[in-house]
């Protein structure tokens, strides 16, 4: 298993996670077998939105002892009342709720308090502006949680959200197809098969990128959730693209989206933790996912740089992918926010001989050579 840093707040985490959507319903005997085989595997990162006590106390009871070798994102916000999920903001439901969290684990912390869903300005301008990020940061300052989070689905809302400079860390629902949905505070939206028939859907949503460029440049990391779309990405019939990925091609798309840390895969058997655990010793080839969208009947992202690296080798040895993301990122920030990053690169884009090796190379049809006299521009070199 590969690890990433998790943005600033200084843990390092597994390239591939768990979600905890595969422990709803099960036995403890289940939950143990999901668990020990992420360890087995090295995945050390975990998501625990899942308020349901019984699914919290088998998590708990399966990663006893091992405290110091696993991380987890612990929901706030996140409840269980009438034997059902609560998404609430009720300061006594939420209080009520995080200690439950805390007991059933078996800890006395989470790495990263996550504040839940807020897909709204409405609930935003509700947690910022009353008595849940007090409660939050006082969490904090206790040591009951080790950094701060929140969950979205919403662009516009979460970018709003990291403009605030609370949050080290942001979960996000990411996968190619969901990219190329605007922002809106329906979650449903999202979901809704029939909302990617549309055929001038093409590329990724402006919104979308700018938000994970934001993170990249602020040094906030993304995890990211529904990688899959739902098992609809997976799905000739049902996919988009009228064509299917593969769990890898996905996983591998998300984390080549810029300031991803981890991708928290649902899994609800140990071989669905077998497979995606073996990403990090997958071949290149089984990772692509660029041939297949390229080439796929709809929703082509033709013309931008997708970071795949088929452009590679470049005759004079510059890395073309991270060049281009520089350039995307200077053109939504200021080019001084990332042009220490790229000063460290080997070589840089004033290098290129124009030669036009790479161009063929490109699934998508970028003009390579444009970018990299672009860049030359924006960043002297």
């Amino acid at each position: 298993m590969n690890y990433r840093m998790l943005g600033r707040t200084g843990f390092k985490v597994s390239e591939v996670g768990m979600g905890s959507e595969g422990f709803e319903g099960k036995s403890f005997e289940e939950v143990a077998g999901l668990v020990h085989t992420c360890f087995e595997f090295g995945m050390n990162y975990f998501d625990m939105y899942n308020p349901n006590p019984v699914t919290r106390n088998n998590f708990g009871k399966a990663t006893a002892g091992k405290r110091k070798d696993y991380l987890i994102q612990g929901h706030i916000g996140s409840a269980w009342q009438n034997d059902q999920y609560l998404r609430t903001r009720e300061m006594g439901l939420v209080k009520e709720a995080f200690t439950d969290l805390l007991l059933n684990l078996g800890t006395d912390y989470v790495d990263v308090g996550m504040i839940h869903f807020i897909d709204k300005q409405e609930d935003l301008d509700v947690i910022l502006n009353g008595p849940f990020i007090k409660y939050v940061l006082e969490l904090k300052a206790a040591g009951a949680i080790h950094s701060v989070g929140f969950s979205s689905h919403n662009a516009d809302v979460a970018a709003k959200a990291i403009e605030t400079g609370l949050f080290d860390v942001m979960m996000f629902s990411l996968n190619p197809a969901y990219d190329m949905r605007p922002g809106s505070d329906i979650i449903e939206d999202l979901f809704e098969e029939k909302n990617y028939l549309d055929n001038t859907l093409a590329g990724m949503d402006f919104d979308r990128e700018r938000l994970y460029r934001a993170c990249e440049a602020k040094n906030i990391a993304i995890t990211v959730m529904k990688p899959f779309a739902g098992g609809m990405l997976l799905d000739a019939s049902r996919s988009p693209f009228e064509v299917a990925l593969t769990p890898i091609q996905c996983l591998h798309y998300a984390l080549t989206r810029p300031a991803v840390a981890s991708v928290l895969a649902g899994c609800f058997n140990q071989e669905e933790v077998r497979d995606v655990a073996r990403y990090s010793e997958s071949s290149p080839a089984e990772k692509d996912y660029s041939v297949t969208l390229s080439s796929a009947p709809r929703h082509s992202y033709s013309g931008k740089c997708m970071y795949c690296g088929h452009c590679a080798p470049c005759a004079v040895g510059i890395d073309i992918a991270l060049v281009n993301k520089y350039l995307d990122l200077s053109r939504s920030f200021t080019p001084e926010t990332v042009s220490d990053h790229y000063a460290l690169l080997d070589h840089h884009a004033s290098e290129c001989i124009g030669c036009g090796q790479c161009e063929p190379n490109c699934p998508f049809g970028v003009d390579i050579i444009e970018k990299m006299a672009s860049a030359a521009e924006v960043f002297g070199k």
